[in-house]
């Protein structure tokens, strides 16, 4: 089944600044060349469990994983240990949602959906049914600040949220604001804690995302390269300016204390000082060709940072062709007293790199790859999305046409030489298992551990010029397409950078310009 969710037959959602009002009727989204396409393709999934390695621990300043943040956990790893759809769910029924791209999705422990559903205007926080995509509370956010900047590829002020430890939303705003947001029993929304940044971060600086240490503490991003805490018992903010680096993407945190940031010409590990300012514990520069490929918001990595295990954290760069680049993410003991800035790329910077980098791989062809989407990671593989030539605006919602595909690559180790024995740290390798032709734009794909099955969102080229929209699921083993089910047709069923989110009963969700399709 697919339900569709409500919108109005116009660009209502981009401009006309009305929020989803709880109890309004469902809407379907215009879908008028649904019964010119094919509804499924391939087969039904048999599902078979992939052992991805240890669970990512949760922290205990969020919702349990996997419903705390758009990436799953605090690891950023795409990953659940729940099933997804099979390709065997109900036919066509109706829904109901909000007339906004709903693209970060977070469940609540009664199984409710809080999301943030934005529109070019502003974003709107909201409390979903989800069954039947009823808003059943919203809370307007502050309006967007969109000038100079192309509006559908700017992730500030509400795009990335996460859920705390006691089911509130925490979020930033589009006036430099961290809100704290809990649900009342109405139900309806309550501001609980309210950070104002203005002071520290300049005005039209958007905050990208925020989210909490191992030990409560808020850090956030913005999209000018500022990097912040906020102590939430004193409300003190202490930032740090990576000078001449934006940041467009959210990042990721582990138990030890690091948080991992990726700016568009380093990858980062900070730590916090005694007084809770960020301190950078280590800074390496990854190759970049300096173009700001069509497919990426910045001319850097596009990835949000994923973490592998106890000891990598990987990236995608910006090289042309574009590698997966898996780096290791401890201290060195003697980097642990105080560890100056790198500076720019140049020798020192290329050796500190090369000391640091467990190994890499070039994906997809030269001049035709780019992401702007996180990496799927289990504890040993990864996966990387294509998105090079999605190029959204307000004169084509399709985005254009985008080069597939998807592929996967694993972490090995190297085999030493016969007769002789490896002394020393392992040597590894980046391992291509194997690649898909599908067509992904521009969505974070998924993985479920539990049946083997990787959840993308395709816009397969047609000849016939329809604009048509799939769930497709992959194997996970060999990468084969297992089955691909219609979406809808049009571009309000583009999902324009949001994720496939599974749910608790195992559906998945899909944030579209025109509100969230689900898909049992």
């Amino acid at each position: 089944m697919v339900a569709i969710l409500v919108v109005v037959a116009s660009l209502a959602w981009a401009g006309s600044g009305a929020a989803q009002t709880p109890g309004v009727p469902p809407v379907p989204i215009p879908d008028l060349q649904r019964g010119s396409v094919p509804q499924f393709e391939g087969k039904t999934a048999t599902p078979k469990r992939v052992d991805g390695g240890p669970a990512p621990p949760r922290n205990p300043f969020m919702a349990p994983n996997p419903r705390n943040n758009i990436h799953d956990d605090p690891y950023m790893s795409d990953t659940y240990r729940r099933s997804g759809p099979l390709g065997d769910g109900p036919e066509l029924s109706m829904a109901n949602a909000p007339p906004r791209e709903c693209g970060s999705i977070t469940f609540d422990s009664a199984g409710r959906i809080v999301t943030v559903c934005v529109g070019i205007d502003r974003p709107v926080l909201a409390l979903l049914d989800p069954h039947s995509l009823q808003t059943l509370a919203a809370m307007p956010l502050p309006l967007r600040n969109v000038s100079g900047a192309n509006p559908f590829n700017d992730f500030s002020g509400g795009g990335y949220f996460f859920l705390d430890q006691r089911d509130r939303a925490v979020v930033p705003t589009n006036d430099r604001h961290v809100l704290v947001v809990q649900v009342t029993k109405a139900p309806g929304f309550q501001v609980v804690a309210d950070y104002d940044l203005s002071a520290k971060i300049p005005q039209g600086e958007g905050i990208v995302s925020v989210l909490p240490d191992w030990s409560g503490r808020l850090w956030f991003v913005t999209r000018q390269g500022l990097v912040g805490t906020i102590d939430r018992s004193t409300g003190a903010v202490r930032v740090r300016r990576l000078s001449g680096e934006g940041i467009s993407n959210s990042f990721a945190v582990d138990q030890t204390g690091g948080v991992y940031i990726v700016s568009d010409k380093a990858l980062y590990r900070f730590d916090a000082k005694r007084n809770g300012a960020p301190r950078v514990s280590w800074r390496v520069v990854y190759p970049n060709s300096g173009i700001h490929k069509p497919g990426q918001s910045d001319a850097g990595s596009g990835t949000t940072p994923t973490l592998m295990g106890k000891k990598w954290v990987a990236i995608t760069d910006n090289a042309d062709p574009m590698h997966v680049v898996v780096y290791r993410r401890t201290i060195k003991a003697k980097a642990k007293k105080r560890t100056k800035h790198a500076g720019s790329a140049g020798a020192k910077a290329k050796k500190k790199a090369k000391g640091r980098r467990v190994c890499q791989a070039a994906v997809f062809a030269k001049g035709a790859s780019a992401t702007d989407n996180s990496l799927i990671g289990t504890d040993r593989s990864l996966i990387a999305e294509n998105n090079y030539g999605y190029k959204i605006s307000a004169s084509d919602l399709t985005g254009g046409p985008t080069t597939p595909g998807l592929t996967r690559i694993d972490v090995v180790k190297k085999k030493a030489k016969k007769g002789k024995k490896r002394k020393g740290r392992a040597k590894f390798r980046c391992r291509t298992v194997w690649k898909s032709n599908e067509r992904a734009p521009s969505v974070v794909p998924k993985l479920s551990l539990r049946n083997g099955l990787v959840y993308t969102y395709t816009h397969p080229a047609r000849s016939d010029g329809i604009d048509a929209w799939y769930l497709t699921a992959l194997n996970f083993r060999n990468g084969k397409t297992v089955y691909r089910r219609l979406a809808g047709t049009g571009t309000f069923f583009n999902n324009n950078y949001a994720p496939v989110t599974l749910g608790p009963d195992s559906t998945a969700y899909v944030g579209v310009l025109g509100g969230v399709v689900e898909l049992p």
